[in-house]
């Protein structure tokens, strides 16, 4: 039997039906050619029959809403959330300290300008590891949830109703899920606020943690959920229901052709967008209540009635601002990048062979708004 080159095995492997290749001495070559060609039956084989796979057939396709769609989405949320929050700790870590000591951190550039001064370069990356951690539990949880709630209210709802009210729908899905997310983000939050704006409290998660427990208990460490909800919440139904309406315009207004006919780096380029827009909005609805949860999370015993005595109303609304619609504003874009990026490359499958990949990305959020279904009354007319 004449030997095949690993060029020439590639080439009798097309990507659906098998194409007869040129014509070859070898009657095995010819055989294998044969094989699955529309109208040409395939010969009998002295041997048992050898079948793989192309190289450029895909392995498998992740089908919409399956477990492993939502588990695709859980993924991508703890790489969009765990990453771009671990990335921004040097602004969180100015924000923190500029809401808790405003005295002494005027301002953003001065804020940076006292913690070089007493903590060195490494200082701006002071809890890194409680953000890194507590950021990915959540944003597992934040948008596998909103996947799935998403399309549970969408069913309780019914087509029609789900495409007329899907503002509701996003507002909905996206406030379930937040409740679950923060109760996995509380406890690194506590920490990380501790270590942040105490300094010599501690250096990280490893010392933190068990300082905070001893000096107030496990429960301490979910003291901050209700305002730690009243920040997310709103913040993540701003967050879901503005990006998937300012992506919807986007497509709409902006681009001239239709969300199915854009390329993938255009459709990743309107989620940055979307989702950076989104975050202006979510930095402005929940600023007080992350006012309250840095202000609770450093003062032991303190209350929020405390926190409102010393912010002022405006200092409450206002304090730290400009610096966290930067922040926030970046970070959401970066998230919605990342996320809708991991939902591209996650049907990145190896073939069989091992010598090539192929990609069937599932889609970018947003852009479709729901078709409702047509009733039997509508086709009967």
């Amino acid at each position: 039997m004449a030997v095949v080159s690993e060029s020439s095995r590639k080439a009798l492997l097309p990507s659906f039906l098998y194409a007869a290749p040129a014509a070859s001495s070898s009657p095995s070559f010819a055989a294998a050619a044969a094989v699955g060609v529309r109208g040409v039956p395939a010969p009998s084989l002295a041997g048992p029959a050898v079948w793989a796979r192309s190289p450029r057939e895909p392995a498998g396709k992740i089908e919409m809403y399956s477990p492993a769609f939502y588990a695709a989405c859980t993924a991508g949320g703890i790489a969009s959330c765990g990453l771009t929050h671990m990335t921004v700790t040097p602004l969180d870590l100015v924000k923190c300290n500029m809401q808790i000591d405003p005295a002494k951190y005027k301002s953003i550039s001065s804020g940076f300008g006292v913690l070089l001064k007493e903590q060195g370069a490494r200082g701006f990356f002071r809890g890194w590891v409680p953000t890194l951690l507590g950021y990915s539990a959540q944003g597992a949880c934040k948008f596998g949830f909103y996947e799935f709630f998403k399309k549970y209210y969408s069913d309780i709802a019914g087509p029609e109703y789900a495409a007329k009210y899907k503002t509701l729908i996003y507002l909905a899905g996206s406030a379930s899920a937040e409740v679950i997310a923060d109760i996995a983000l509380c406890p690194m939050e506590a920490v990380k606020v501790r270590v942040q704006t105490q300094p010599g409290f501690a250096r990280g998660l490893s010392d933190g943690l068990p300082k905070f427990v001893k000096a107030e208990g496990y429960a301490g460490l979910y003291k901050g959920i209700v305002p730690l909800w009243g920040r997310q919440i709103p913040y993540t139904m701003m967050k879901f229901a503005s990006f998937e309406t300012v992506v919807e315009m986007i497509y709409k207004y902006a681009i001239p052709a239709p969300k199915s006919e854009c390329s993938k780096p255009l459709q990743l380029g309107v989620s940055f967008a979307g989702g950076y827009i989104a975050g202006v909005f979510c930095a402005i609805v929940s600023h007080p209540a992350d006012n309250l949860v840095s202000f609770l999370n450093n003062a032991k015993g303190a209350t929020v009635g405390d926190a409102v005595n010393k912010l002022g109303m405006w200092g409450l609304f206002t304090r730290g601002l400009p610096l966290r619609i930067v922040m926030i504003g970046t970070l959401t874009g970066a998230q919605w990048g990342l996320y809708d990026a991991f939902k591209v490359m996650a049907n990145y499958w190896w073939s069989c062979s091992n010598t090539s990949q192929v990609m069937v990305g599932l889609p970018t959020t947003g852009g479709v708004a729901p078709t409702p279904a047509i009733g039997e009354e509508q086709l009967k007319a």
